[in-house]
């Protein structure tokens, strides 16, 4: 069978995972069935432990055993996140959930790259993974785009549960499609197998010998944390210049959009540039562009979200290509998800500093202060880079 036709699957579960209309009214329907701030506080405490406590565990699990069986447990137990909180009344309904739904996100995380790579690879392809995970992501950010805008009127018109049920309904099509894929044989340097304990020794041994590979991990994980800042907590952001709510969505849909380019052009940009500039050009704009929203307070910080946003959608397929071109199919998916743990570790460091000037200066103070690590780690990405 053709294993490139594991591609077109992956991008199908990927849509359709991100086809969740439930997400634009979460909050509404969790606080509609009992769900108070502290406990939905609580709940994020239980998902953040559990994607840290798996995160390796499951890259090593899809390396010994096959990612297509964590992708088929992931887009499983997805299904089972939404028919759970379709009947949820009480906290420890949607502390299962989001137990589940870290789990889900661990078991996907590595193996997802690390069959997209191997598939790409058996077929002579390799050299263009940032294309197709490009493209990936894209299906991704238009998926969420659909689900946003459908999810706001539908909810609107029939209520909360309708959405919930037909996020249901994506999970579902994601796990049928995820049975159709192809386990790819393994090209490896080895023939011989690696004992379980040693995935972790094998993967540290990797990255104390490769610092340029860390490096560029490192840029990924920083601007990613920045990002997430953004996505986060736009809505505060907007809601101080006074914007109203009905653009809230008009808003979030161009957040979203403007990443579409950068992940699906990364790899041409690629082949035309060094790894170095692109990484150096777009760390410099994230720090320039925190800074600027950070002090001016007006309708031109908008269009520097919008320019950040722009250019960030090539850093995951730029840094995550420049991890898979680099190492053995036979620990691909676990170092993927250590790429993944330390982009979670990254950012809740980043969280404590910008929780920390956000409560004395505002949300401008928090932006400061992820202007002020942007920058910090320019230099230091410009300094270590020219060896």
């Amino acid at each position: 069978m053709n294993d490139m036709n594991n591609v077109w699957r992956l991008y199908v579960i990927r849509f359709f995972q991100s086809l969740i209309p439930a997400y634009v009214i979460e909050r509404l329907f969790w606080e509609q069935r009992g769900m108070t701030i502290q406990m939905v506080v609580y709940t994020e405490i239980i998902y953040a432990v559990t994607i840290v406590l798996l995160e390796v565990p499951s890259g090593i699990m899809a390396d010994k055993w096959g990612r297509k069986k964590l992708m088929v447990l992931s887009a499983f137990l997805g299904c089972c996140e939404f028919l759970i909180l379709v009947f949820a009344t009480e906290f420890w309904h949607f502390a299962i959930v989001v137990f589940l739904a870290g789990i889900a996100r661990s078991a996907c995380s590595g193996s997802e790259n690390a069959l997209l790579y191997d598939s790409l690879l058996l077929n002579g392809k390799e050299q263009s993974f940032e294309k197709y995970q490009g493209w990936l992501n894209g299906f991704d950010l238009i998926a969420a785009i659909i689900a946003a805008v459908c999810g706001s009127l539908l909810a609107n018109r029939f209520g909360f549960e309708l959405n919930y049920w037909l996020s249901f309904i994506g999970m579902f099509v994601s796990f049928c499609v995820s049975l159709m894929l192809v386990e790819p044989v393994i090209k490896s340097d080895t023939s011989e197998s690696i004992a379980i304990k040693e995935y972790v020794k094998t993967s540290i041994r990797f990255f104390y010998k490769n610092p340029g590979v860390c490096l560029v991990i490192l840029s990924g994980m920083i601007t990613g944390a920045a990002l997430n800042f953004i996505d986060e907590f736009w809505q505060l952001y907007i809601n101080r210049l006074g914007i109203p709510v009905i653009f809230f969505g008009v808003f979030s849909a161009c957040l979203m959009f403007l990443r579409l380019p950068g992940n699906m052009f990364a790899y041409a940009l690629k082949s035309r540039f060094r790894y170095r500039s692109l990484l150096l050009g777009v760390t410099a704009l994230f720090a320039v562009g925190f800074f600027y929203i950070s002090v001016v307070k007006d309708y031109t910080s908008l269009m520097v979200i919008f320019l950040i946003c722009l250019c960030s959608g090539i850093i995951e397929p730029i840094t995550t290509g420049y991890l898979h071109h680099r190492i053995d199919s036979n620990i691909r998916a676990t170092l993927d998800s250590f790429q993944s743990l330390g982009s979670n570790l990254v950012l809740i460091i980043m969280s404590v500093g910008f929780g920390f000037f956000s409560a004395r200066l505002d949300i401008f103070g928090g932006y400061g202060f992820i202007g002020f690590i942007c920058g910090g780690f320019f230099v230091y990405f410009f300094l270590v880079s020219r060896s």
